[in-house]
Formats: C-alpha cells, structure tokens, sequence
C-alpha cells in the first residue's frame, strides 16, 4: 500500500469517527468579532487574542513602519547577519516586562522551549517536568534525553507531594531542572509557582516556567504568573510567546540571567539555524508590550469580563473546570461531542474550539472557551445564550 493511500484511509477513519479537523478561514483581522468565509460575522471565543492587541493601531502601524525601514524578513540567522537594532531593542522591553536580566527572542515559542533544555543540560543532570506541560516543554526535554543523556521525570499535575519524591530520588544530580507551565492551557489552571519555588530551594533545583498564556494575562499589570503570586524576579527561567496576547503574530523568547540568553546565542541549534524574527513582527511586539505597560487597564478588563463569563456559563447550567484565568474548558466527554457541540455554536455565529484526544486523555474532551479584553458584555451574552441552546440541544444541560 502506497503512503497516499494509507494517510488517505486515516484521514477517512477521523472522518468516520467524527475527529475530523476542519479548518475555518477568516477574511478580517483577529478580533472579539471576525468575518468568516462562508459564515459571516462570527463572535471569537477561542482566540489567544487576550487583550486584543492582533488589531490595535498602534501595533499594527508599528508593524507596517517596520517593514518600510527594514524590509520584509532578516534574511539571514542572527549571528551571520540577522540581528536588527531592533531585535535589541525588543528583547531588552521583554526582559522588563518580566522581571529578568535579559531576553532573547526566537522565530516562535516552540523553539525557544525546544532549544533551551537540550542547551542548558548535560549528563548527569536531572529534569522533572509537570504532567500537563505543553506539548513542546516534553519533546524539549525528550530531546535533551536523548543528546544529554540527562535523566528525566515527569510528575503528577501539581502534585507537590510528588514533585518533592522526584527530586529526592534524583538527590545525586549534577543539576535538577524543574519544568512546568505557568497556566496549563487545555485546563485555565495555574501553576503553584510559590510552593514550586520553595521546593526548588530545598533542592537546590532550577526552575524553568513556560509563561505562554500567563504573559499580558496573570498579574495586576500583566507581567505574568510571578506577578500574580507576587515574586517577580525569583523564576529562575521564563519562557513564553508573542503570539497571544503580546500582539499575537509569532515568536517567543527566553528570559533569565545575561549568561544564559548569550549561551542560547552560541549553543541553541533553533537559534544558530533558523532565520531571526522579521523585523515586522519584531516591531509590532515590541509595541504590544509598550502599549500593555501604558494600559494596565487592559488587563483589568480582561480579568472583569473572565470573571463576568464564568459566573454566567455556570449560572446557566454548565460546569467548567474550576480557575481564574480566561481559559474557561468546559467538559463534554468525547471527542465527536465537543467537535459536534463547536459545530452547533458556529452555526450560531459562536467560533468556539472542541478538543479532544490526543490533545487531552481519552473521555476528557471538551469545548474550551478563551475570553479577551476586547469582548463586549453584549458578545458574551449572546455566547451564553448560545451556549444554552446548544446545550440543551445535545443534553449537557437540562
């Protein structure tokens, strides 16, 4: 059987199963309310758009003034010939925006979770990494496995009790890493960064946060998941992205000691052999992260229209996971219904994500919905309403 053939009969049984993946073009820029091709104004509830910088002005101009002055792309990787006055001046706002000595950015987060753990390791070190931690921190540290041959562990999601046996059980390491998200995107929970750092200490152990969906989100001004337990600073390793709420285009960038982002400069393979950020993009983060430190009130109303959201899905009768964040999942068991339920809000003008295995276990699949600054309490309410009748419609609520 020729390779076609078999994909093809795969992609035949996800069809059949009702896992199938379709994909929805849209013909405006991200916002609370896109134009969809072949649907019209939709309401975005599953958008990392949190504070509703992809199509601020003053982002997008920036964007656009840097493609005038540096043109389209680098062209080349950093230390050939790729690095940008302006990639400087970036990585420089995003190490004060979170707390650390410095930056350095990378063409996505991914690659910067990938790059870190197999450049920071060696063997005989030890790396302990949380059981919901995004898929690109596990093949990171699967990676590193396997060019270090440092030892790994994972521990059981935000189980301190756990994390501690893990770390007693490795007391001979060279170096311990302790890996987790910041929030844990398919849940909306937060990581117990306090009880982790203390632990870390006892153990003489590194800790290494992915921020991804904390960075503009968590904290008074937005400064992220040490903000919001307030010990900025005292995060060993940050990682995260610009392409949620910090503008939402693409890239990421890792954060901690000075030493560290020059060793990532000469040993990170994503980073000696992938093309820098374009300057574009480079640009318009640097003005999402501008923009959030002059409009703290931003985050304030993405955390009021979280809190408004979540009180009124309950109210009308479901029961998402339990949390703070804007990620509000609610479960639906399989996978077919969560991909069902995302197809019945769609034809009610809600775009709204189903996941399912393997992005999380079999059975806990689930719809999950993503709140930003920019919706209106007109947008959310016609969400719930929404919700309620599909709800009642596929027998999640009565």
């Amino acid at each position: 059987m020729s390779l076609k053939t078999e994909l093809q009969a795969e992609l035949d049984a996800l069809k059949a199963a009702g896992t199938y993946k379709r994909l929805n073009y849209l013909e405006s820029p991200q916002g609370a309310r896109v134009r969809m091709e072949g649907r019209g104004e939709v309401i975005v509830l599953s958008s990392n758009n949190y504070l509703g910088l992809a199509n601020e002005p003053e982002v997008v101009q920036a964007g656009i003034h840097a493609l005038e002055q540096y043109g389209a792309g680098t062209a080349s990787v950093r230390f050939i010939c790729g690095t940008f006055a302006l990639h400087r001046d970036l990585e420089t706002a995003l190490a004060r925006f979170v707390g650390t000595e410095a930056s350095l950015s990378f063409v996505s987060a991914w690659n910067a979770n990938e790059a870190l753990t197999p450049t920071i390791t060696r063997e005989g070190d030890f790396v302990v990494s949380d059981a919901l931690n995004h898929a690109s921190i596990i093949d990171s540290v699967r990676l590193a496995k396997s060019i270090t041959k440092c030892t790994t562990a994972v521990y059981k999601h935000s189980d301190m009790d756990d994390l501690r046996e893990k770390l007693r059980g490795a007391k001979d390491a060279k170096r311990k890493i302790i890996w987790t998200d910041g929030v844990f995107s398919m849940e909306g929970s937060i990581a117990k960064l306090p009880e982790i750092l203390q632990i870390a200490r006892e153990h003489d152990a590194i800790v290494v946060m992915d921020d991804s969906h904390a960075t503009g989100v968590l904290g008074k001004t937005g400064r992220g998941t040490a903000e919001h337990f307030g010990v900025m600073g005292e995060v060993d390793i940050i990682t995260s992205t610009l392409g949620k709420a910090l503008g939402g285009a693409a890239g990421g960038f890792i954060a901690g000691p000075a030493a560290l982002c020059d060793m990532m400069t000469q040993r990170s393979r994503p980073q000696l052999f992938s093309n820098a950020l374009p300057p574009t993009v480079a640009a318009s983060s640097l003005a999402a992260v501008e923009f959030t430190e002059a409009h703290p009130e931003l985050v304030t109303k993405l955390h009021d229209n979280a809190a408004y959201f979540r009180a009124a899905i309950q109210e009308a009768g479901f029961h998402p996971l339990p949390g703070e964040t804007p990620i509000v999942p609610i479960i639906v068991g399989e996978t077919a219904l969560a991909i069902t339920v995302s197809e019945m809000l769609l034809d009610r003008g809600v775009f709204v994500t189903g996941f399912g295995f393997p992005v999380v276990p079999q059975g806990q699949a689930r719809v999950r919905c993503q709140v930003s600054a920019a919706h209106t309490r007109e947008d959310l309410d016609a969400v719930i309403s929404a919700f309620k009748e599909v709800g009642k419609l596929v027998g999640l609520i009565s």
